[in-house]
């Protein structure tokens, strides 16, 4: 076959399976962003507060983030990663342009310093490296951007450190299931010094560090708003057994760490075993020895807790005991690096860590571990297919709007009262056909209703958009399904749109009763990697009605879960916010709607509904899609407002993807361009249309085009626009 009969075939086919994929429209349009913001109408860089710390280094203050100054502040940002945060100059002026456009406020920068050792090392930082670090932190901080570092992932282990190490070629051949992990720190760095005094002179050496950009030691520079000690690490983590395995100079010594602590409660083999019963103690191990095993892994102490649950009896002591040690080697870990960081003179946030641990008691354990370091931070994902990179086969083709606080919003579950909230890693992953629900959700739900303090979006990849929605993989900020809606929900966030609701569930945790195994109620957790769902006595829908959180309490109690009637209709699956402003159905596919004095939202499944959202009503002839009308003003609500924004999005492909016809397998991936389902609808105003209405490109810049109301109606056909974005300025 010639390559020009190929080719023709391939069109065809490519044409096909979009008509397939597209069903009865199959007028898809291409996605055009043009890397030329300027002119944008929708741009945000005027809404951040530059320089980034001008209001002095950030503080907690309760559950909240708040500036030395007073001023309080929400983090809507992403993740950047690896070698990513060692670009040259042009590109960190890219990069910091990029985001400012698109509202973003700051950055994490995760794992970066992998990428960035001087040779044979790995606590000092590469000089040529440093240059890049520090002129992209400073041209993000001119824009209004902080960041954060979240530096270390497993630490690998390099030459120059074998002199400090216990067992340098233990650690440094260890293997992972994870091969990124392999000849690291990771796991055995929550008991043993050694490691943890790698951990620490890296991160105090780069604390001291001046970016000669600022003139500041990053010690001293307020828009340094947070460090985080380690990345999904915990000393309960079921990978720690593989690592011990391999390194038994560690467990000797995570042994006899265990043995003296049992020697001081127990003070004898005799009475160890009456407390434990003999058949729960190996052949071979004792107090004496000092090589009894803490048997470090959620997994298990998750399986003893929910039985021990369902067959109404206490938890073993051994596995009490081995939970409440391992806490305590923890908390000892994350002292020791905070007495570090906070003698450089740091007083920015802290983070252990933001990794769970199971479920039950050693999940709470590892909660309170970070509660006692600083904020909270966790990480969560929803849908995907065959991995990190877009290939054909299986598909997680389910919406989190099917169930109330499901999927990435379950991850609420883990807020405590009196800290902030950072979910510092989530997306929902292509192939999934919703990812579009992702953004609005976490915007409106977790940074609006529950009052999360951050979210970095993970992660950014590029200064522009993609060519296709897979590049380089699923973890994709850049696709339009993403980035594109940041200008409407970036601003709801930013101007506080949805107000933080009532905390209607608080589950109450006491440290000396989880030492006994006794919690005031049961939940359980359904985890499959990254993506985890926690519900229980505390359902997760109640995180679409109000506020849960958990608190560590001075008392025991057992748990009281009010009535919430008035919010939740369980028998027509509906349930309203506390705050009366977001409302959401789950009859069917489900859907949600906003309903605020700036901005009106419907996200998900309402085909051919009439939504009435007070002065605006929307009717869209789309399966599933997003619709917002904002105000684009700081101050001023959709009826004062002269500059109003209308958003829409649906799904996308890339051109020639397909799926099967149960929509559950990708068939092909597809190439570029990037097509858009066009989204249909009529949007009615509680007055006459005064003024025009402006079809904007895909960045935001006018394209020259208008569209005629109808009296108060405004009808939108995208196939026809093949626009995003409208703007609609109001003679007032």
């Amino acid at each position: 076959m010639s390559k020009v009969f190929l080719s023709m075939l391939f069109f065809i086919l490519s044409a096909f399976f979009m008509v397939h994929h597209a069903g009865k429209d199959p007028v898809w349009f291409e996605f055009k962003p043009d890397e030329d913001h300027s002119g944008s109408e929708i741009a945000m860089d005027g809404w951040l507060d530059a320089p980034a710390g001008r209001h002095g280094y950030l503080r907690m203050e309760a559950d909240q983030l708040v500036f030395k100054d007073g001023t309080a502040v929400k983090f809507w940002g992403v993740n950047i990663s690896s070698g990513r945060a060692f670009v040259d100059r042009e590109k960190a002026d890219q990069w910091a342009t990029h985001l400012a456009k698109y509202g973003v406020n700051a950055v994490r920068f995760h794992k970066f310093t992998k990428d960035g050792y001087q040779k044979g090392y790995s606590t000092v930082l590469d000089e040529e490296k440093y240059k890049n670090f520090d002129y992209f932190n400073h041209a993000l901080r001119e824009k209004g951007i902080y960041y954060g570092w979240s530096h270390i992932y497993g630490q690998r282990v390099k030459p120059a450190d074998k002199e400090q190490l216990l067992a340098y070629d233990e650690v440094a051949s260890l293997k992972y299931p994870w091969q990124h992990l392999n000849g690291t720190t990771a796991s055995l760095v929550n008991f043993a010094e050694d490691l943890q005094n790698l951990s620490i002179e890296l991160t105090v050496g780069m604390l001291q560090h001046v970016n000669p950009h600022t003139g500041l030691r990053y010690a001293d520079d307020p828009a340094l708003i947070f460090i985080e000690m380690q990345n999904e690490d915990n000393i309960f983590w079921s990978a720690i057994g593989k690592a011990l395995e391999q390194a038994p100079t560690y467990r000797a010594l995570l042994c006899r760490q265990f043995s003296t602590w049992l020697k001081s409660k127990y003070g004898s083999d005799e009475k160890l075993a009456m407390a434990w019963k003999r058949e729960n103690i190996p052949v071979g191990q004792s107090i004496e020895n000092q090589n009894v095993f803490p048997a470090p892994n959620h997994s298990q102490f998750t399986n003893e807790y929910d039985e021990a649950y369902r067959k109404g009896r206490p938890m073993a002591q051994h596995v009490l005991d081995k939970m409440q040690f391992l806490h305590e080697q923890q908390l000892a870990f994350y002292e020791r690096f905070e007495k570090a960081i906070r003698a450089t003179g740091y007083k920015g946030v802290l983070v252990g860590s933001c990794w769970q641990a199971g479920m039950g008691p050693s999940h709470y354990y590892n909660l309170h571990a970070d509660y006692q370091t600083g904020m909270i931070d966790r990480h969560n994902y929803w849908g995907g297919g065959t991995g990190h990179h877009l290939k054909p086969g299986k598909v997680k083709n389910k919406s989190m709007l099917a169930r109330p606080g499901s999927g990435i919003l379950s991850t609420g579950m883990q807020q405590v009262a009196d800290r902030p909230f950072s979910l510092s890693e989530w997306m929902c992953l292509l192939p999934n056909e919703w990812t579009a629900e992702g953004v609005p959700l976490v915007g409106l739900y977790g940074m609006g209703l529950q009052g999360w303090d951050a979210s970095f979006h993970f992660g950014s990849d590029f200064p522009h958009y993609t060519p296709t929605l897979h590049t380089p993989g699923v973890y994709n900020v850049e696709s339009p399904l993403q980035l594109a809606l940041y200008p409407a929900v970036a601003r709801m966030v930013y101007r506080n749109d949805i107000k933080e609701g009532k905390t209607i569930a608080e589950r109450r945790v006491h440290l000396p009763s989880l030492r006994k195994g006794k919690l005031g109620f049961y939940e359980k957790i359904e985890q499959g990697y990254d993506d985890k769902f926690i519900s229980g006595d505390v359902p997760a829908e109640l995180l679409a009605a109000g506020k849960v959180a958990v608190a560590f309490s001075d008392r025991y109690e057992d748990l009281v879960v009010n009535e919430v009637t008035e919010m939740w209709d369980k028998k027509a699956k509906w349930i309203r916010s506390s705050t009366g402003q977001l409302y959401w159905d789950y009859s069917e596919k489900g859907y949600v709607t906003a309903n605020t004095p700036y901005s009106k939202t419907l996200i998900g499944f309402a085909k051919d509904k009439r939504i009435d959202l007070g002065q605006v009503s929307l009717k869209t002839n789309n399966e599933f899609a997003i619709i917002s009308v904002s105000s684009l003003e700081k101050d001023g609500d959709l009826k004062t407002a002269e500059r109003i924004l209308i958003t829409t999005m649906a799904r996308a492909i890339n051109t020639g993807m397909t799926y099967n016809d149960n929509r559950n397998e990708v068939i092909r991936v597809g190439t570029a361009p990037i097509l858009l389902e066009p989204v249909e609808v009529a949007i009615t105003f509680a007055e006459k249309i005064k003024g025009k209405v402006h079809i904007l490109d895909h960045v935001g810049k006018k394209t020259g085009q208008l569209l005629e109301p109808a009296g108060n109606t405004l009808s939108i056909k995208g196939s026809d626009t093949q626009a995003i974005y409208y703007l609609m300025e109001i003679e007032r």
